[in-house]
């Protein structure tokens, strides 16, 4: 882990990138920030995670990174560890962690719960949605630090991504008071989600998914194929980081659509 502090005193505030190897773009994102050197209100934490699967190119070492919160400080393995000590360093910071997808080009913001704080700070970034992981965050950023916000800024490995994940950082300082004239005002509408429940996928050579990310799907329309085989909707839903090849055993989730903010 490679740590960068803008101001000085501990850090109220932390921009992490690098919780998986594969998605660069929020390390670009933190790198720019740091020698950029801004002028803070409040000290902020410019945080590199998990550098081994960076180097390697790969999305963890020995498990997923964003499953392994709060992490254990004599765990068996690199990223059990490293979940423990950004826990310990950074479990009271406001904290926006960076990340990238196979599922969507654009960014949209993933919380553990609709807070007051989510509700004030995600309508001032360029996100087109908030999900509220609702059951699913066993593991994530979440059970290690509380108070946090994960933007996904578009597709893995794209220049668009790091572009991305620039601007939501900087209008994420904006937001909380670190970069007073960075902040960006807030908009309306911006639509709520709450994750249901993961999608799975039968074992197959190929897969193909015709939904859109946060378009409706009807009960009875096929989304998804496996195979060339159709898969049907059971039930409406709307789909949420679905793709043919972003997960191993499943598409990704389904959500309801819960309302906007504001």
């Amino acid at each position: 882990m490679r740590v960068e502090t803008l101001g000085s005193g501990d850090p109220e505030i932390a921009i992490i990138g690098g919780i998986h190897g594969d998605e660069p773009a929020g390390v670009q994102a933190v790198e720019e920030l740091a020698g950029a050197e801004p002028d803070v209100d409040r000290p902020v934490a410019l945080v590199v995670a998990n550098e081994k699967a960076l180097d390697a190119g790969e999305r963890y070492v020995d498990e997923d990174l964003n499953r392994a919160f709060p992490g254990e400080k004599g765990g068996e393995t690199h990223e059990r560890r490293l979940a423990a000590e950004l826990t310990d360093r950074f479990g009271d910071c406001t904290t926006l962690s960076l990340h990238s997808t196979q599922s969507y080009h654009e960014m949209f913001a993933i919380v553990d719960e609709v807070t007051d704080y989510a509700r004030n700070v995600c309508p001032r970034l360029s996100v087109d949605a908030l999900v509220d992981a609702g059951e699913h965050t066993d593991g994530r950023l979440f059970e290690g630090i509380p108070r946090t916000i994960e933007v996904e800024c578009g597709y893995q490995q794209s220049d668009q991504a790091a572009a991305n994940a620039v601007r939501v950082a900087r209008e994420f300082l904006g937001a909380v008071g670190a970069v007073p004239d960075w902040e960006r005002p807030a908009k309306d509408g911006l639509p709520v989600f709450r994750l249901t429940k993961q999608v799975p996928k039968d074992r197959a050579d190929e897969y193909e998914v015709y939904a859109s990310n946060f378009e409706p799907v009807a009960a009875g329309t096929p989304f998804a194929a496996a195979d060339g085989i159709d898969i049907v909707a059971d039930e409406d839903f709307y789909p949420v980081l679905m793709s043919p090849e972003g997960y191993e055993h499943v598409f990704g989730y389904a959500a309801d659509r819960i309302g906007t903010i504001p």
